[in-house]
């Protein structure tokens, strides 16, 4: 348990800011999840219109340190790669 003044603080925030990342990183698989079922059942102009506010999510989830940089890109390529192959 924190003692000192600063260390209660730092815990306060610490906490503050859990929620916010497992809020991010909740839109951000959420919307992940469901372009990904877009691309399973072959409804690609629909995939295709979801594409910017996945990207979004997946941006703002790495510019706040939820994920990493190359976790971002990587996931932004491949959804992006799933769309051109299937005939977008």
């Amino acid at each position: 348990m924190a003692k000192t003044k600063s260390a209660k603080k730092a815990a306060r925030v610490a906490t503050r800011r859990h929620v916010f990342n497992v809020r991010r990183q909740k839109a951000m698989k959420d919307i992940v999840k469901e372009i990904a079922g877009l691309l399973n059942d072959k409804k690609m102009s629909e995939a295709a219109g979801l594409l910017p506010k996945t990207y979004k999510a997946i941006d703002k989830a790495s510019k706040k340190g939820v994920i990493k940089k190359n976790t971002a890109a990587r996931m932004k390529s491949r959804i992006s790669r799933r769309l051109r192959s299937t005939g977008a």
